[in-house]
C-alpha cells in the first residue's frame, strides 16, 4: 500500500515480530512500532483499585516499557496520525487506550488525529482493508477489561495477606485460578476416597470360516448382563461352565442388524479446542500451544516474503469467512475427488455470546501455503501446529466418513451374546484429519465380522472369563482442565495458559507425565478458600461472572454496579475473617503416636514447606520437626514414614583417624559431614540409607578435586590458592578470599594470601554491622507505621461516610471509562495476588 501525500501515518502494534510484518505492506508514508505489550498497569500497592471513590483505578507507566514509550513519542513528533492497530480482542483494545492515555498524559497527542483498526489475519489485503476502516477505540471493551482487572485486583490484594498471615508466606488466591484449582484438588479428593468394585466379563471366543472374532455377554440365564451381573470369580467361571453346556461347541446366530453410519467433522479451532488437541495430538502445553500460534499469526518469512499465516488465534467462533469456504471447497474437489465436497458448505454454530469479539474460527490465511510448501521455513513447533491447524480447517468443510455396521445376536439356550463390527467404506474427511479425544478406549471401526445368516449355527472355541476392577476418575489433564473450564464457563480461551501457568508457578499443581496432581500447598489453599470463601471459588458464581463482564463489553451492562455487588458482599467476608486462628485454616493430620516419647505425630504446612513434628506446643519440651521429602505429601504420608524422618543427623561411622561422619539435610540438600568439613550426597544418595563407605568415596573424590584445582598450597598454614568456578580464590579453613583481577594467581607469595586473606575478615565484622544496623531500622520503621496507623484508624472512620456520599456524586458525574482510568502512577511490579500478569498482552 502507498500514499501519494507527504503526511505520515505511526501504527502501533504489540510486538516487533508483528511490526516487522506489517511495515512490509505499508508504503513509505507509515512507520510501524511496537509498544511491547501493555505500557501501563495498576500501581503495585493496596489502594491501586479505590473502592471509596467509585472504583478508581490508580495506573503508572510499566518500567521495562518506559524506553518503548519514549520511542513512540520520539516518532509521533514527525507523524500527523497516530494508528492504533493492537489485537482485535478487550486485551488488545486496552493496550490502544491505555498508550492513548499516557500520550494524552504527556500532551503528545497535539494537531494528532488518532485513529483504530483492526484485521483478523496479517495478510497485504487485509492489512490494507483495515488501514482504510478505521474507528475509534471501544468504550465498552475497555470498561470489561478494566472491571476484570479490577475484580482480579480486589480479590488478590484482599486474598492473598490472608493467606500469608493464616497458611504460608508468598501464596495468592485469584478470582480465576482459584475455581482451577478447585477442580483439580476436588478430583483429587475423589480419587483418594474411591473404592475399587470387582466384576467380571465373559467374551466368546467364536469363529466362521476360518474368521475368528469375539462377542460379549448379553443375556445370563435370560436376564440382561450388567456390568456387575457378575462380582465374583465363583460365579463368573459357574456362569461360564452353564453356557459351554448348553452351546456344545456353538452359537446359534440370532438377529441380525445391518446399518451405515455417517460421522460428521469436527468445526475447525477455537482458542479452546485448539489449545485441548495440540495438548492431545503434539504434547503441548496451553503456553506453549499459544505462543506458536501467535508466531505464526504475526508473521513467519516463507523466502523472502513475511505473512501470518493463520487467522487471529483468540476467538470462540467457529465459523469461516464464504470465501474460504469456497476455497476450501475447491481445493478438496482437485485434490481429493469430488465425491469429498459436501453438496452444500457446513456452518457451524459458536456457543459465544460474545459476538463483538467473535470473528472467525482459527484458520490458515492461504489454503495453497499447505504445511509440506512452507515446512522448511518454519520450525519444528510451528510446523506441527500449522499443520494441525491446516488439515482441522480443511477437514472441517469436507464430505462425512461412512460406515457399514454390523450387530449379531448369538444365542445358547437362555444365553445370548453380542457382536460388533464396523468397516469404513468412505474416509470422507478421515482422509485429513481424526479429532483426538480423553477418552483412551478404543471402538471398533476397524473390526470386520464375517457374513452372519440368521440361524445358522457358529463354531464356539471358548468363552473366557476376566476379572476387572473399577478406576478411579482420572487426573485432569491440560486438555480435560481446559475442556472443563470451558463447559463450567470459567475463564475464557484467552485466559486458560495464564490459568494454569499461575497454578504451576505457585507451586499449587505439579505435573506427573501428562496429569496435574495437587501439592500440599495447593490442596490447604483450596481447603482454606472452599471452608471460608465458598461463594467465590463457586462455579456457577464464577460463570456468571465472566457472563455479567461479556455483558459490559457488548454495552449491556455498566461497571459500577457489577463492581459494588461483588465487593459488599466480599469485603465483608474478608473482615470476618481476619480473627481467624491459624491452628483452624492449617490444621494438621494426626498421624499416630510416637512409640518411643509416646507424643502425637502429625503432618502439616509450615512457613518453609510442609514437614511432620513429634509432640505439640503445649508440651514441656519443644516439640522435634522433620521436613517432608520431595515426594511426600500431607495427606498420605504414613507414621512409619514420617518416624523415618527423624532418624537424621545419622552416625554412619567414622574414618579411619577416628573422624566422626554424620549425614543430614541442610538447606541445600543432603550432605556428609566429617569434623568441620561437608560434603553434598548426589543426587541418587539417600541419606537415610548411605553408607560410611560411599561417604568416604565421595569425600575423596571432593578432595581430589580440590587438589587438580590447587594452583599453589602451604599446608603448615592450610591456606591454598585455587582455580574456582568463579575466578581464583585464596582458602584457609571456611575462609575464602577472590584474587584481584589481573592478579597472577600462581604468582602469588605467602605473605600476598595472608594479606587477602585478613583483608576479607575485616570485612565480615563489618558487613554483619550492617545487617544488623538495617534490621534494627527495619523494626523501628515497623513500629513507627504501627503507630501511625493506629493513631489514624479512628479519623480515617470517621472520614469513610463522608467519602462514600461524595465517591456517589463524583460517580455518576464521570463516565465509565474515564472513572476507570484516573489515577496517578508510582510503581511497576505486578499485584502478587492477581491472575494477570501486567506483561500479557492478551489476559481477557
Amino acid at each position: 500500500m502507498t500514499t501519494e501525500t507527504a503526511s505520515q501515518s505511526l501504527v502501533i502494534v504489540e510486538s516487533p515480530a508483528k511490526a516487522k510484518t506489517i511495515k512490509k505492506y505499508l508504503g513509505p508514508g507509515y512507520e510501524v512500532m511496537a509498544s511491547y505489550g501493555h505500557v501501563r498497569d495498576l500501581v503495585p500497592k493496596d489502594g491501586a483499585v479505590d473502592p471509596d471513590d467509585g472504583f478508581a483505578m490508580h495506573y503508572q507507566m510499566i518500567e521495562r516499557n518506559a524506553k518503548h514509550v519514549r520511542a513512540i513519542m520520539s516518532a509521533l513528533k514527525d507523524a500527523d496520525t497516530l494508528v492504533l492497530a493492537t489485537d482485535p480482542d478487550r486485551e488488545g483494545e486496552a493496550i490502544a487506550w491505555h498508550l492513548l492515555e499516557l500520550l494524552k498524559e504527556k500532551k503528545a497527542l497535539k494537531n494528532k488525529t488518532v485513529q483504530r483498526v483492526v484485521f483478523y489475519e496479517i495478510t497485504q489485503q487485509e492489512v490494507s482493508k483495515a488501514i482504510a476502516n478505521p474507528r475509534d477505540i471501544s468504550d465498552d471493551l475497555i470498561s470489561a477489561q478494566q472491571a476484570r482487572r479490577a475484580l482480579d485486583y480486589l480479590v488478590g490484594f484482599n486474598l492473598s495477606p490472608l493467606l500469608w498471615r493464616k497458611v504460608s508466606p508468598g501464596l495468592s488466591a485469584g478470582r480465576v485460578q482459584s475455581p482451577a484449582l478447585r477442580l483439580i484438588c476436588e478430583r483429587e479428593e475423589e480419587i483418594k476416597a474411591f473404592i475399587p468394585q470387582e466384576y467380571w466379563s465373559l467374551t466368546a471366543q467364536v469363529e466362521k470360516d476360518a474368521q475368528g472374532f469375539s462377542a460379549k455377554l448379553l443375556r445370563l440365564d435370560g436376564e440382561k448382563a450388567e456390568q456387575f451381573t457378575l462380582t465374583q470369580g465363583d460365579d463368573a467361571f459357574a456362569a461360564r461352565d452353564r453356557i459351554l453346556a448348553a452351546a456344545s461347541g456353538q452359537l446359534k446366530v440370532g438377529s441380525v442388524d445391518k446399518k451405515q453410519r455417517r460421522r460428521n467433522p469436527s468445526p475447525p479451532f477455537t482458542t479452546s479446542t485448539l489449545q485441548q488437541e495440540a495438548n492431545r495430538k503434539l504434547g503441548f502445553g496451553s503456553t506453549r500451544a499459544m505462543r506458536i500460534a501467535q508466531q505464526l499469526y504475526e508473521g513467519v518469512d516463507i523466502g523472502g516474503e513475511t505473512v501470518g499465516l493463520i487467522t487471529y488465534m483468540r476467538t470462540d467462533s467457529v465459523s469461516l469467512a464464504g470465501e474460504a469456504i469456497q476455497q476450501i471447497r475447491t481445493m478438496v474437489g482437485e485434490r481429493y475427488g469430488a465425491e469429498y465436497v459436501p453438496e452444500s458448505p457446513r456452518q457451524y454454530k459458536s456457543k459465544s455470546k460474545n459476538a463483538q469479539e467473535a470473528h472467525e474460527a482459527i484458520r490458515p490465511t492461504a489454503l495453497t501455503r499447505t504445511p509440506d510448501s512452507v515446512r522448511r521455513h518454519l520450525s519444528e513447533d510451528q510446523l506441527k501446529l500449522y499443520t494441525l491447524i491446516w488439515r482441522r480447517a480443511v477437514a472441517s468443510q469436507m464430505a462425512s466418513a461412512v460406515f457399514d455396521t454390523v450387530s449379531a445376536e448369538l444365542t445358547a439356550g437362555d444365553h445370548a451374546f453380542r457382536a460388533n463390527g464396523s468397516v469404513l467404506v468412505f474416509p470422507g474427511f478421515l482422509a485429513v484429519y481424526q479429532s483426538g479425544s480423553d477418552d483412551a478406549r478404543g471402538d471398533d471401526d476397524d473390526k470386520r465380522l464375517p457374513e452372519l445368516v440368521e440361524g445358522e449355527a457358529i463354531t464356539l472355541h471358548e468363552v473366557a472369563a476376566d476379572q476387572h476392577f473399577t478406576e478411579p476418575p482420572p487426573r485432569f489433564t491440560e486438555a480435560s482442565l481446559v475442556k472443563t473450564l470451558e463447559e463450567y464457563d470459567i475463564g475464557r480461551p484467552s485466559t486458560y495458559a495464564s490459568i494454569i501457568g499461575t497454578l504451576q508457578q505457585r507451586e499449587y499443581v505439579r505435573m506427573e507425565g501428562k496429569a496435574f496432581w495437587p501439592t500440599d500447598v495447593g490442596m490447604i489453599v483450596n481447603r482454606f478458600l472452599t471452608d471460608h470463601f465458598s461463594r467465590y471459588v463457586d462455579y456457577d458464581f464464577t460463570a456468571r461472572l465472566e457472563d455479567d463482564l461479556d455483558a459490559v463489553s457488548r454495552g449491556e451492562k455498566t461497571v459500577q454496579p457489577l463492581l459494588a455487588s461483588f465487593w459488599q458482599d466480599f469485603a465483608q467476608r474478608v473482615e470476618e475473617k481476619k480473627d481467624l486462628a491459624r491452628s483452624e485454616v492449617n490444621e494438621g493430620r494426626t498421624l499416630g503416636t510416637d512409640p518411643v516419647s509416646g507424643k502425637p505425630v502429625s503432618a502439616r504446612l509450615g512457613r518453609y514447606g510442609p514437614f511432620v513434628q513429634i509432640g505439640t506446643r503445649d508440651d514441656e519440651e519443644k516439640p522435634k520437626f522433620a521436613s517432608l521429602r520431595a515426594n511426600q505429601r500431607i495427606d498420605t504420608i504414613t507414621l512409619e514414614d514420617a518416624l523415618e524422618l527423624f532418624k537424621l543427623p545419622r552416625h554412619v561411622g567414622s574414618t579411619d583417624d577416628g573422624t566422626e561422619i554424620v549425614v543430614n539435610i541442610g538447606r541445600f540438600g543432603p550432605y556428609a559431614r566429617f569434623g568441620d568439613e561437608f560434603v553434598s550426597l548426589k543426587k541418587d544418595d539417600d541419606p537415610y540409607k548411605v553408607t560410611r563407605e560411599r561417604c568416604i568415596e565421595l569425600y575423596e573424590a571432593k578432595q581430589a578435586a580440590l587438589e587438580a584445582a590447587t594452583l599453589q598450597h602451604w599446608p603448615e598454614h592450610e591456606i591454598r590458592v585455587v582455580k574456582g568456578r568463579f575466578g581464583p580464590y585464596v582458602g584457609q579453613g571456611k575462609l575464602r578470599a577472590r584474587v584481584p583481577k589481573g592478579t597472577d594467581a600462581e604468582a602469588l607469595t605467602l605473605e600476598e594470601c595472608q594479606a587477602l586473606l585478613e583483608a576479607e575478615k575485616q570485612k565480615k565484622p563489618a558487613a554483619k554491622k550492617g545487617a544488623a544496623k538495617k534490621s534494627s531500622a527495619k523494626k523501628s520503621a515497623a513500629k513507627r507505621a504501627a503507630a501511625k496507623k493506629s493513631a489514624t484508624k479512628k479519623s480515617a472512620a470517621k472520614k469513610t461516610s463522608a467519602k462514600k456520599a461524595s465517591a456517589k456524586k463524583s460517580a455518576a458525574k464521570k463516565g465509565t471509562a474515564k472513572t476507570m482510568a484516573s489515577g496517578n502512577a508510582s510503581s511497576s511490579a505486578q499485584p502478587s495476588g492477581a491472575d494477570s500478569p501486567a506483561d500479557s498482552a492478551h489476559n481477557d
